[in-house]
């Protein structure tokens, strides 16, 4: 049985255009800091749009669904 993931809707700032991956973890208080956030990305622990996310200051754009643990963030603008 498929686990239901919590959804967080995540608002972009009106005079931005994307999020590094790191600091949309830190801003949905998935993380206690800058450097777990690195941990977690570096370690495969992270996906974005279905696919493992590496890099830690991936740009993360309005349309985006970031999976991390029991969390599902979908960016919007």
């Amino acid at each position: 049985m498929a686990r239901k993931l919590n959804r967080i809707v995540f608002t972009l700032r009106e005079d931005e255009d994307f999020i590094p991956l790191i600091s949309l973890l830190k801003a949905c208080d998935l993380v206690y800091s800058g450097a777990e956030a690195q941990e977690v990305v570096t370690a495969g622990m992270v996906l974005r749009n279905g696919e493992v996310e590496y890099r830690k200051r991936a740009k993360i754009t309005a349309g985006e669904v970031i999976v991390f643990e029991n969390y599902e963030i979908e960016v919007e603008r």
